[in-house]
């Protein structure tokens, strides 16, 4: 029997709440995750990340396969204990950085030759081996290999690249094989076609795979494109299975795709944003730069379980980031993922009360505002 599981709780107007429960912990859905891409969530302790309310964290196998080396990670005893978190973590299969970062990427039926974008080092990545590299970081929930294709109106070259994740799933399938205590996820590509979306999607579910993830998207296109790809899968989706958008977004995105059955996120915003002086508050975005927040003794906001949120004035945050001082840095990036996991845990506590649609409204009318 598996040790990992996924139950469905409650779903109001599309709105889904769920537990996911691993060995190494309860995930209560919908969830977020921080992005610790090498390792690392940047800026953060994980003792802060997990005092925030995180439940699981994200990892990447391109970024840790070039740099520290898998060998190394395997030597500390795997991911968790290389970076000293008991949290779950899921790892990305490395097939977006693969296309969106690497020199001289070569895509072939076997796999993609790229160079490093660090020192140009080249690499041979296949279906099996970004598996083999994932199972053997002993990440809790693996990513299929695919190609992820840059946004594009081209049809023809959608479906190509949508053919071949297809074939690479099944690759990754079969080297995944029976995993007790781990799931492997299926990728949905289509680019913004509705209809190659519900076929990838389909041709997934026939593979069969323990939770099912749209890729491709945060790309470039619209929102109302993204929400559009939502929109023509939802209702296909697998309802005993977990749902993940990879690489959304802002909360507006967050609330939208709630809205739309999504179960997981991940995304670099709330750390890029706090390392550049955006904090994201319940009274809308703060450019902490601005020179108005010089003489603002007020924090960034006391209504969020945080003491960078709390404790320190948006005058004080303005000299630290004007002054290029790396706690400016830090403690925009705790308030940020703190605000992140606030959202995220308002939002399942208004499905758990058959309101989400009023909550949505309610925080879509607060979030849009610019400070």
């Amino acid at each position: 029997m598996r040790s990992i599981s996924f139950n469905l709780l409650n779903e109001n107007n599309g709105a889904r709440l769920g537990k996911i429960i691993t060995p190494r912990g309860v995930i209560d859905t919908p969830a977020f995750m921080p992005v610790g891409t090498a390792a690392t969530v940047k800026a953060m302790y994980v003792d802060q990340v997990k005092d925030c309310g995180s439940q699981i964290l994200l990892g990447n196998t391109y970024h840790l396969m070039i740099r520290p080396g898998t060998q190394r990670i395997i030597e500390a005893g795997g991911l968790h204990q290389f970076m000293n978190c008991n949290l779950p973590i899921l790892t990305d299969s490395g097939g977006f950085q693969v296309m969106s970062l690497s020199k001289l990427t070569k895509i072939t039926e076997d796999g993609v030759i790229f160079n490093s974008h660090l020192d140009g080092k080249k690499f041979f990545l296949t279906p099996e081996e970004s598996i083999d590299v994932q199972l053997k970081l002993n990440s809790d929930i693996v990513l299929v290999f695919d190609d992820c294709p840059k946004y594009s109106f081209d049809k023809n070259k959608i479906i190509e690249s949508m053919n071949l994740s297809l074939r690479w799933a099944k690759r990754s399938k079969d080297k995944f094989a029976n995993q007790n205590s781990k799931w492997l996820f299926g990728i949905v590509q289509g680019g913004v076609f509705s209809d190659l979306r519900r076929e990838c999607l389909n041709k997934l579910i026939d593979i069969g795979f323990d939770g099912y993830a749209i890729g491709g998207l945060a790309v470039g296109e619209k929102q109302r494109e993204m929400f559009d790809v939502l929109d023509c899968v939802k209702d296909l989706m697998p309802k005993d299975k977990p749902h993940y958008l990879m690489g959304v977004g802002t909360p507006e995105d967050i609330l939208g795709a709630v809205k739309r059955g999504i179960d997981m996120f991940d995304c670099v915003l709330p750390t890029r944003s706090g390392r550049t002086g955006l904090a994201f508050t319940w009274k809308g975005r703060v450019n902490i730069r601005n020179s108005k927040y010089s003489k603002d003794q007020t924090p960034l906001d006391d209504s969020i379980d945080c003491p960078a949120s709390r404790l320190y004035s948006k005058n004080y945050l303005n000299h630290l980031v004007n002054s290029n001082e790396i706690l400016g840095s830090m403690l925009l990036t705790w308030h940020n993922i703190a605000f992140y996991q606030d959202l995220m845990k308002k939002i399942r506590k208004s499905i758990e009360e058959n309101r989400f649609d009023e909550f949505y409204k309610k925080s879509l009318a607060m979030l849009v505002n610019e400070n």
